[in-house]
């Protein structure tokens, strides 16, 4: 559910969906962490930019993700933002099971590597 100034500036593809996920709450599907940048010509009408949204879904939709979430422990990620071909704005969804602490610790050491090759080779150049 948005406002009209935030289609506005989802019109403009001011939108940034890197810190957001979903979470159910009381029956329903709410987006938190998605940031939308104020409409300039909005004025004082503009929400503030990273407000939770419900998402409309039906609800057998609902009592799926509900399911899935709560027995195979999986996390909600928003993919991307698109509009459809009526003008409605959509957010792509998807079930994501979550990293475990050895995948973090891999991903760290392989930055890490990455990083130091960069170095070496600019110290070379």
């Amino acid at each position: 559910m948005l406002t009209g100034t935030e289609v506005k500036s989802l019109r403009e593809r001011k939108a940034s969906l890197t810190e957001a996920y979903a979470h159910l709450r009381n029956g329903e599907v709410w987006l938190e962490g998605l940031s939308i940048a104020p409409y300039a010509p909005g004025s004082w009408n503009n929400p503030p930019t990273t407000r939770s949204r419900k998402l409309l879904f039906h609800k057998n939709q609902i009592r799926k993700l509900i399911g899935t979430t709560s027995r195979k422990g999986l996390t909600l990620i928003p993919l991307e933002l698109y509009f459809s071909e009526r003008g409605v704005a959509k957010v792509a969804i998807a079930l994501a099971r979550p990293k475990k602490q050895f995948d973090k610790r891999e991903d760290l050491k392989r930055r890490d590597a990455e990083r130091e090759m960069a170095r070496t080779v600019r110290r070379r150049a």
